[in-house]
């Protein structure tokens, strides 16, 4: 019995030292200006864009995100975040 208290004892100072790490590692590559994650689909520029060509009432929305390479999800989600 004794022997399992001490492995358990042993793997969660190993799962601490492991989350310091990955953090330490998180801290430092943002310092350099890295972030993690998924790219975003449109940045500013492609979003007052689509804005631009939604206002005009004039371009349908399957033609706006044909041009610019988005799905109409995240065209909506734009759409939305910008109102």
């Amino acid at each position: 019995m004794l022997i399992f208290h001490v492995f358990g004892a042993m793997a969660e100072f190993e799962r601490a030292l492991i989350r310091e790490r990955t953090n330490a590692g998180l801290k430092a590559a943002r310092a350099r200006g890295r972030f993690g994650g998924r790219p975003r689909a449109m940045d500013a520029k492609t979003s007052k864009m689509a804005l631009t060509l939604h206002a005009d009432g004039k371009t349908p929305i399957t033609e706006i995100c044909k041009t610019l390479k988005v799905s109409r999800a995240t065209f909506y989600r734009n759409l939305k975040a910008a109102a």
